[in-house]
This record gives structure tokens, C-alpha cells and sequence, in this order.
């Protein structure tokens, strides 16, 4: 142990001191000068706005340049880090009229050049920095156009600083988000000032991510909902952008669309409904359906398995469940264990849901979101099916996990049916679950199954099997300690388990992005016995 312990204190010693002596590096006039050449080029292609609009929520009333403060613009060293970043990646720049001076927007970006011409830590990160770049190009009409050629020279070298740097690092980062976006930057560059060197590294990059950040079923490793639409939206305006400026569109970059794109038509599309599943929130994805209509993407699935994720649905009542296996570490840091957990909608209304997710990492709610017993699913031991462990400063990832096996699904007209088990609480408790939920279409009525398979190593503990609900929707435990009524907006249902304890608590829903809410949940609770253990329940429309 004690070995372990300094050989620990040793490698996190020699990563401190490897960072802080590249820290020194970044900030000398070796790399200031490294990155300072540039090749020559002008810009030449523009952008056709609609094509950003996949990204940029645009705002109807839009502002004028000269509402800003030009000279102090720069000098506010009290904002908030989020208002930083808004800040100083210029996507503002969306939001302004285009019948705004461009003199005064030109001096606004003229001013921040004078202030941020070297590399900064803070300001020169790939998120900040590669918004910046799209920003500046993509809204070239006022802040290129009409200007000098002093101004135009300052404004192509500090684009072809920012994106060498951007070259430089991209590598190093571990945020599979901020690579999307940095590749996004590079391309736009590299087609914009019809740099070879930019869109090569653009789009061999672009393949890079494809390659490793992908299943077999060509959804995300991390299984996250909101970066699969993430990607589909960067990937898709990567080969409008390519197309508009009659660039060959690389086959793997349609491959992967098309695929994607299926995938998408299955977690959203065909049902227009918010799953809260592996870090999703409650939004919405109609704007990105006019787009997709605008530039001509129609994609179709027919599958009801995809990646870990089982859909049932008809034109009343959509049945979801997580029957996937966690994410490797490496793409975990959004994942909820929430194993076996399930959704349940009737008439366009959520009935059954999860917690959702808070996702800033550095509160407390985040790692409360992360647990098991905000899913709609078994909790052993108030604990949840796979651990979790925070590095430093950074977001908390999978330390140990669980699989998912035996999964086994019947689609028919008027009954369905999802089976499936998973081992995350096997090596702690001695427990297999196994979930089986049966949909009876004709009469509304949802059945719930669930076996606590005993093996070798068995351990005595308490269960709690969760249902949660919606804030909005109001319960009424019944005299009978075995019922409960559930008001639903659109019809009433009543919730029935004769096996354990029935009760009602409070707890917190985190279905809007970074919020929360007291909401109720439906749960039964017990002890597991010596020997297999079965636990049934129903949910059915009164």
C-alpha cells in the first residue's frame, strides 16, 4: 500500500511539473513565433448563414453593434467565467444586425487583437477559441468586408495564429466536444482562405474522431444523447459548408450522417419526445427538424434496438429502456448509472420518468444525478450500480461498472416486451436483476417483473425499487398500503404491487439543463432473501 501510494504521489508529480513547464512553453516567444507564420492567403469564400443556423439559435430582435461599449468591451476583469466565454467567443456576433456598422464591429475585434494577440491560457482554450474563429468568418460581411487592408492583414494572421494553435494542441485535449468544434474551426479556415494545410488536417481530423468516437451501431461510445446530436449537427454542417464552396465531400463524412442520422429519427424524430437517459435534458429539436427539412435530410429508422437503447411505440404509448452496458472511462464523464431504468408516455405525456441530469460537475448535484436512485430502476443498498471517482478538478467517470446481458424483446401489435439483466450489483451483494416489462396495448396496462437472481456470494441487504414522476404530476397513496393513484394531465392511472412496502417520497428532478425541482416518486421497498426473489407490479389506466 504504501508503495502504491508514493508510487501515485510520483506520477502525479511528474504530470504537474510536465504541465507547468509546457505552461512556460505556451507563453514564451519560441511558440508565440512557432505559430505566428502565415501562409499567404485571403479570405475568399463566405458563408451562407443559414447553413450556421444548425448551431446558432438566432435571435428575432436582433442588436446593434453600436449598443456595445467599444472601448471598455475588453477591460470588464469581474465577469463570471460563463460570461467570459460567451464573451470572448464572439458567437454575439449572431445575434447582430447586419446593417450594423462595420467599422464599429471591425474596431471591436481590432481592439481585441491589440489585447489577445499572444497565446493566454484562459482566452486561447479550444472551445473559446475555435467559436471565436467560426464566429469571425462565418459573420465576415461585417467583420471583414469594407475594411482596410491593415485591418484585413491583422485580421487573417491572428485567424491563422489561433487556428496553428489550435492544430498544435487539439491532440492534447480529453474533451471529445471541444475536438469536434476545434475540427469545425480548422475546416471552416481551411475552406474559407482555401488553405490546403487547414482543410486536410480539418478533414483527416474529422475522420480521426469518426474512427474512435463511434460504435458498432454508430452512436457515440459515451451513449449520450445530446452528443449524438452534437455530432450530427457539426457533421452535417461540415458537409454543407464542403458542398456550398464545391469542395468533394469525403464518402465516410456521408457515411456517417447517413447512420447517425438514423439514429437520431430513432431517439428523436419518430417520437418528438425528451428521453432522459446518460446526461440528456428536456430540449427542443424542432428548429434542428426545419433545418434538416431546409437543406433536404430525411432519415428513416426501422429499428427498435439501438446501442443499448430498446424503444416500443405506437400512435398512443412510447415504452424506453436502457438496456446498455456503461460507457468505457474514457467517455463517461456525462453517464448516469441508471441501469435497466425505463420511460413510459401515454398520449404524448410522460408517466414513468427519470431524474434528468444536472451538469455542472463542480456542484454537488451532479454527482446526485449521476446515482441510481434517480432512475427509475433497483437500488440496492442506497448505492448505485457502478462507482464513480472524481479526478482533480474534472468531471467524475466510471471507475467501476456493469453489463447488461440477455436482452430479449417481443414488438407485437397488441403486447410488448423488454427482458434484460444486468450485474452491477453481483461482485458487492451477491445479486443478478433481471427486468422484464410487459405492455398490454388493448387495456393500458403496464407490467413490471423483476427478479433478484441469489449467487455464491450473497448478501443480505435492502431494496428499493423507484418510479419517478414528473413535477407536475400529482399522486394519492391508497388505505390499502398497495396502491397508488397517479393524475396524469390526460387520463388517470393506478400503480399496484402486492409484494414489499409502498410509498410516496419527494425528491428532485433535474430534466432542465443545470435546475431543479421537487417532484414525487413511487417507490417499494424491502429486504432480499436467501433464495430467487420476484417482484411484481403494475401500472394500469383507471
Amino acid at each position: 500500500m504504501f508503495l502504491k501510494s508514493s508510487f501515485n504521489y510520483i506520477n502525479e508529480f511528474y504530470f504537474f511539473f510536465k504541465n507547468q513547464i509546457r505552461k512556460i512553453y505556451l507563453n514564451s516567444s519560441i511558440y508565440n513565433k512557432k505559430i505566428s507564420k502565415v501562409d499567404e492567403n485571403v479570405l475568399i469564400y463566405q458563408p451562407n448563414l443559414n447553413i450556421l443556423s444548425s448551431l446558432i439559435k438566432y435571435e428575432k430582435q436582433k442588436k446593434k453593434i453600436e449598443d456595445f461599449n467599444i472601448q471598455s468591451i475588453w477591460d470588464n476583469k469581474r465577469l463570471k467565467y460563463n460570461d467570459f466565454k460567451k464573451l470572448h467567443s464572439f458567437y454575439w456576433l449572431f445575434s447582430i444586425d447586419l446593417k450594423s456598422s462595420n467599422e464599429v464591429t471591425q474596431s471591436i475585434i481590432e481592439n481585441w487583437i491589440k489585447k489577445n494577440q499572444n497565446y493566454e491560457t484562459k482566452n486561447w482554450e479550444i472551445d473559446i477559441l475555435s467559436k471565436r474563429v467560426i464566429a469571425w468568418i462565418s459573420n465576415s460581411k461585417i467583420t471583414y468586408d469594407e475594411s482596410e487592408n491593415s485591418y484585413k492583414n491583422s485580421f487573417n494572421e491572428i485567424i491563422s495564429k489561433q487556428v496553428n494553435h489550435l492544430i498544435n494542441e487539439i491532440d492534447r485535449s480529453s474533451n471529445f466536444n471541444d475536438k469536434m468544434i476545434g475540427c469545425t474551426a480548422i475546416t471552416l479556415t481551411g475552406i474559407a482562405y482555401k488553405n490546403r494545410r487547414f482543410l486536410k488536417y480539418g478533414l483527416d481530423l474529422l475522420k480521426k474522431i469518426i474512427n474512435t468516437s463511434f460504435d458498432n451501431d454508430y452512436f457515440p461510445k459515451s451513449r449520450n444523447i445530446r452528443q449524438m446530436i452534437f455530432y450530427l449537427k457539426h457533421f452535417i454542417l461540415i458537409r454543407e459548408l464542403l458542398k456550398d464552396s464545391l469542395n468533394d465531400v469525403p464518402e465516410y463524412l456521408n457515411e456517417i450522417i447517413h447512420y447517425l442520422g438514423k439514429s437520431y429519427d430513432f431517439i428523436w424524430g419518430s417520437i418528438k419526445q425528451n428521453l432522459l437517459f446518460n446526461g440528456n435534458n428536456n430540449s427542443d429539436s424542432k428548429d434542428f427538424d426545419k433545418y434538416l427539412s431546409l437543406f433536404r435530410y430525411k432519415f428513416k429508422n426501422d429499428k427498435f434496438d439501438i446501442s443499448g437503447y430498446t424503444i416500443l411505440k405506437n400512435k398512443t404509448a412510447i415504452l424506453a429502456m436502457d438496456t446498455g452496458s456503461n460507457p468505457s472511462k474514457n467517455y463517461s464523464e456525462n453517464y448516469q448509472s441508471g441501469p435497466l431504468s425505463f420511460e413510459f408516455f401515454f398520449k404524448n405525456k410522460k408517466l414513468i420518468t427519470n431524474s434528468g441530469y444536472f451538469q455542472d460537475y463542480n456542484h454537488q448535484l451532479n454527482s446526485i444525478s449521476k446515482s441510481t436512485a434517480t432512475h427509475s430502476t433497483l437500488v440496492l443498498d442506497n448505492s448505485s450500480a457502478c462507482n464513480f471517482r472524481k479526478n482533480g478538478k474534472g468531471p467524475s467517470t466510471v471507475n467501476k461498472g456493469f453489463k447488461t446481458f440477455n436482452n430479449e424483446v417481443a414488438y407485437e401489435k397488441n403486447f410488448w416486451s423488454i427482458k434484460c439483466s444486468h450485474d452491477g450489483y453481483l461482485s458487492r451483494y451477491g445479486v443478478i436483476h433481471q427486468r422484464n416489462l410487459e405492455f398490454d396495448t388493448d387495456k393500458n396496462i403496464l407490467f413490471g417483473k423483476e427478479k433478484l437472481i441469489k449467487k455464491k456470494n450473497f448478501k443480505v441487504t435492502n431494496f428499493e425499487l423507484r418510479f419517478h414522476l414528473l413535477p407536475n404530476i400529482k399522486v394519492t397513496k391508497l388505505q390499502d398500503n398497495k396502491s397508488v393513484l397517479i393524475e396524469l394531465e390526460n387520463s388517470g392511472w393506478r400503480f399496484f404491487s402486492n409484494d414489499g412496502l409502498i410509498g410516496v417520497e419527494t425528491g428532485l428532478y433535474f430534466g432542465n439543463k443545470n435546475n431543479y425541482i421537487e417532484n414525487q416518486n413511487i417507490f417499494i421497498s424491502g429486504v432480499t432473501q436467501n433464495n430467487e426473489q420476484l417482484i411484481e407490479w403494475k401500472i394500469s389506466k383507471i
